[in-house]
């Protein structure tokens, strides 16, 4: 289940995530299993990342970062036009 996130984690996460670039590319093809494994490398390496969707609908670009977000476990943090930022934190060792 995506952790859940207060009003001030998602503030401080959105700002750390300002500076960043977007590191996963999801094309038309929408939340392949090629792109969720590279979102959990992504997410397993760097814990804060922005995803980009290429994808011109609204409403597709929503359902493809919610599927994102189930199937890495991971929290969306933020939505702005096509860039979607996720945070999960590292797996303690």
């Amino acid at each position: 289940m995506p952790t859940a996130l207060t009003a001030r984690e998602r503030t401080h996460l959105k700002s750390r995530a300002h500076a960043l670039e977007p590191v996963v590319r999801v094309g038309h093809g929408g939340a392949t299993p090629g792109v969720v494994a590279e979102v959990d490398r992504a997410l397993a390496a760097h814990e804060l990342i922005k995803v980009r969707i290429d994808s011109a609908d609204r409403n597709d670009r929503v359902a493809i970062g919610q599927a994102i977000c189930a199937a890495t476990d991971a929290a969306a943090v933020h939505r702005v036009g096509k860039i979607l930022i996720l945070w999960r934190p590292r797996a303690e060792e």
